[in-house]
């Protein structure tokens, strides 16, 4: 049975669905629509949700939410479906506390159609601004059922394929080192980063794979319940300031800072004795690569991180996506001020400077 069956056992009387036009065209949502009717449950669909939903696109949502009078919200679709419905809870929520009125929480459910932000069990939801990117934290905004259902992500593009599943390794990697892991979330993340090691690859290769598939999206959750639970770093922090100003996709952005990250992190260019480069050896010893000491297991798992984006035809620099010198250098200061601000940094294992950072940009450019 498809878990996507699971709504006909959903207890309520209507239902808003937060999609794209995407998932509209593939049947998705009607597949949705009809299974929520054998639960007796009308729907509502909001399907204007775009790559990095922004305010305007929230404010709208939210009056259609407000306006339906739904005692269910499903989202359906990749992160930015899942982001955007948390927006639209969030902020309907905020919207009737100063008239003093009861917000009457819906039954929130999460279906992923990528394997990538493990949306679906976070806390977090990024929303796009004139100011760049605003990350929401709010335990409020967690769903409460997610269901998994990996023939959702049978139709997605290869590029989205690369960009969300390695998505899924930065997540895994940032709560391993974060400054609250726990044994729960160290297991967590292992598990995860073994997954992308052993799947992502083939899924790259074959979309069609369902085993790959399902292990792909299995370690997403995963990791998405390791960092809702340890925080993340500064691979996010930066990555989210660089694709709010250049309109890189979150994954790839991701991607690109993650290797100068960990190097930072580990502190390679001075003693490498660290709690970050322990860890980081910790992953490398999991993954079977030579890991005597901590610089040696830091230097052997960034070699494999960086054969892996190789193989996944990720770029090598900023440079490399056109993005032009001189602007890149006028746009690095707000994108740090945005970066050292942002509600990913604290956790990160090593606190970084603005020059630190600024330094990360650079190397990365």
């Amino acid at each position: 049975m498809q878990s996507i069956r699971l709504l006909e056992e959903v207890t309520g009387t209507r239902a808003f669905i937060v999609s794209d036009s995407i998932m509209d065209q593939l049947g998705y949502l009607k597949t949705a629509v009809d299974h929520l009717a054998k639960a007796g449950i009308s729907s509502v669909s909001f399907t204007e949700v775009r790559p990095d939903p922004d305010v305007k696109l929230i404010a709208d949502g939210m009056k259609a939410f407000m306006e339906s009078g739904a005692d269910v919200l499903v989202a359906i679709g990749g992160g930015s479906s899942i982001d955007a419905a948390k927006g639209i809870l969030y902020f309907a929520s905020k919207m009737n506390q100063p008239d003093g009125k009861e917000f009457k929480r819906p039954l929130f459910i999460a279906i992923p159609s990528t394997s990538g932000t493990g949306s679906e069990v976070t806390n977090f939801s990024v929303i796009t601004s004139e100011d760049g990117k605003v990350c929401i934290v709010d335990e409020f905004i967690t769903p409460d059922i997610a269901i998994l259902d990996s023939t959702c992500i049978q139709h997605v593009p290869q590029r989205v394929v690369v960009d969300t599943g390695i998505d899924v390794l930065v997540h895994a990697i940032e709560a391993y080192v974060s400054t609250m892991a726990t044994d729960f979330t160290d297991a967590l993340a292992e598990k995860a980063i073994k997954l992308i090691f052993e799947n992502l690859e083939i899924l790259h290769r074959d979309v069609k794979n369902a085993t790959a598939r399902d292990r792909v999206q299995n370690a997403s959750c995963m990791a998405g319940m390791a960092f809702t639970n340890a925080n993340l770093g500064i691979t996010h922090s930066l990555a989210h300031a660089l694709g709010g100003t250049f309109h890189i996709p979150h994954g790839r952005s991701n991607a690109l800072m993650l290797s100068a990250v960990m190097e930072y992190n580990a502190d390679l260019r001075g003693s490498a004795n660290g709690y970050a480069a322990e860890r980081y050896a910790k992953l490398a010893d999991l993954l079977k690569l030579p890991a005597r000491t901590a610089r040696e297991g830091t230097v052997h798992l960034i070699r494999e991180v960086n054969r892996l984006k190789k193989a996944l035809k990720i770029e090598d620099n900023l440079r490399s996506l056109g993005i032009d010198q001189s602007e890149f250098e006028n746009a690095l200061a707000n994108m740090t001020d945005a970066a050292i601000a942002d509600r990913c940094t604290p956790t990160n294992p090593r606190q970084p400077s603005g020059e630190d950072l600024v330094r990360i940009y650079q190397q990365c450019y």
